[in-house]
């Protein structure tokens, strides 16, 4: 009887095992794809001469994540207001979103976007105010993912 137990067990467990295999079906996969932000950055800096009424664009291409422009320095005058803006690069001209300019920016002062895809951006710099009355040198910095 002991054996015939055992016999049962065995039979039992093959059975199984043979009906989770399926009937030579393969089984299914899936296959999850995330997008994660860029954790690496990119650190640009350009100089520059405007004079009034003047502005200098810069095009780049930024990833996934925060983009920083920061005015580094106004030289010779250090407290004249400069425009400072970020934008997307449309090929010819540089389209400023809402909330993504200064036009009264003085030294120091720093704009933060957000980039949701990778995309071509700008960067620029014009004389926002009217208060350039000489030749005005600049440097910014850029920072994007």
């Amino acid at each position: 009887m002991r054996g015939l137990t055992q016999q049962a067990l065995i039979v039992a467990v093959a059975a199984a095992a043979w009906l989770s295999t399926g009937c030579g079906s393969t089984p299914a996969t899936t296959t999850t794809t995330t997008a994660t932000a860029v954790t690496s950055t990119t650190t640009e800096t350009f100089s520059g001469t405007i004079s009034a009424g003047q502005g200098q664009t810069y095009p780049f291409v930024s990833g996934i994540g925060s983009v920083t422009l920061t005015l580094t320095t106004v030289s010779p005058d250090s407290t004249v207001t400069l425009g400072l803006s970020l934008g997307t690069w449309t090929g010819t001209t540089c389209t400023v979103g809402t909330g993504l300019f200064n036009d009264t920016a003085t030294q120091g002062a720093v704009i933060t976007g957000q980039a949701t895809t990778i995309t071509s951006l700008c960067a620029r710099v014009y004389d926002g105010s009217g208060q350039i009355t000489a030749p005005t040198t600049y440097l910014i910095t850029l920072v994007h993912p």
